[in-house]
């Protein structure tokens, strides 16, 4: 599925990105090395990003 279609990043490419330590949706596009274009993806970005922190956080307990 499709993260950013104007960069053509697909959630797994995202995953990568935020597994290697992006906290940003900005981070994850400099991952990438590409940057924002219309910013409708940022959004999905953050969830994404949320959820990861939120699963680390329990996996930690």
């Amino acid at each position: 599925m499709y993260v950013c279609n104007c960069n053509g990043l697909r959630q797994r490419d995202a995953l990568t990105a935020i597994q290697a330590g992006a906290n940003r949706p900005a981070e994850v596009f400099r991952h990438h090395r590409c940057q924002a274009q219309c910013a409708k993806c940022v959004c999905d970005l953050r969830k994404m990003i949320d959820q990861a922190r939120n699963a680390m956080r329990y996996a930690a307990e």
